[in-house]
């Protein structure tokens, strides 16, 4: 979900240590590690994305133009200027991989509305009455547990794509807020893999890619090798 979002200041934290894939004059793209948000909040104020952020670039505003859940894993793309966040707001192609319980067919596309759970401002649920939020998705691999899916958003709803899966019998592993078990990886396995946008600049298509992380992997390996379909 796309969310632009100005942080006046921000403690730096020089301590942490978030690979960058890609930047220019106009961005850069953390590959951002499952567990750390991207912005501070009351638990988490000097442990984020937007802290290691000020200690790089000391003399910037932290413009996140995509954020991704503190235990979601992958790219995130922060904009360096107002006019760079203004131009890539709305504009990136994001893919996402997901291990998900059981066997799910090749492809399919889930089409079903998001809405708040009543009682929780965390917790999102599919609801008549909801937001249309459309996911399209292909498996990968797949072993005696879980697929692996490559995700394509159509819309960009909170929580979407664990919404959707747990939706259909299918909640992440590791995703314990949507029912799915902790058994083998204690986040949800939720990876940001690809970015695709126009430069702000030269209007040139950058795509960048990020590595499907160990805990993920994990989940389909025997013997050092990947599941096949």
């Amino acid at each position: 979900m796309l969310a632009l979002e100005d942080d006046s200041f921000l403690e730096p934290n020089g301590s942490l240590n978030v690979p960058i894939a890609f930047e220019n004059d106009s961005l850069v793209v953390f590959d951002k590690p499952g567990g750390m948000p991207v912005h501070p909040s009351i638990k988490h104020q000097g442990d984020t994305l937007g802290n290691y952020f000020a200690h790089l670039y000391p003399q910037l505003t932290f413009r996140a133009v995509n954020r991704l859940d503190r235990d979601t894993s992958g790219l995130c793309i922060i904009a360096k200027d107002a006019l760079a966040a203004k131009l890539l707001q709305g504009s990136c192609e994001k893919v996402y991989y997901a291990a998900v319980q059981g066997l799910i067919p090749d492809s399919g596309t889930i089409d079903a509305p998001i809405a708040r759970e009543r009682e929780s401002i965390i917790v999102r649920c599919v609801r008549e009455d909801g937001q249309r939020a459309v996911t399209h998705y292909k498996r990968l691999l797949c072993s005696d547990k879980y697929s692996l899916a490559e995700v394509h958003l159509e819309t960009g709803r909170t929580h979407q794509i664990r919404v959707h899966f747990a939706h259909i019998g299918a909640p992440l592993a590791g995703d314990d807020l949507y029912g799915g078990l902790r058994d083998d990886i204690t986040r949800q396995a939720l990876h940001c893999g690809s970015l695709s946008f126009s430069d702000p600049l030269t209007g040139r298509l950058i795509t960048v890619s990020s590595e499907l992380p160990g805990d993920i992997k994990a989940l389909f390996s025997t013997g050092g090798k990947l599941w096949k379909k």
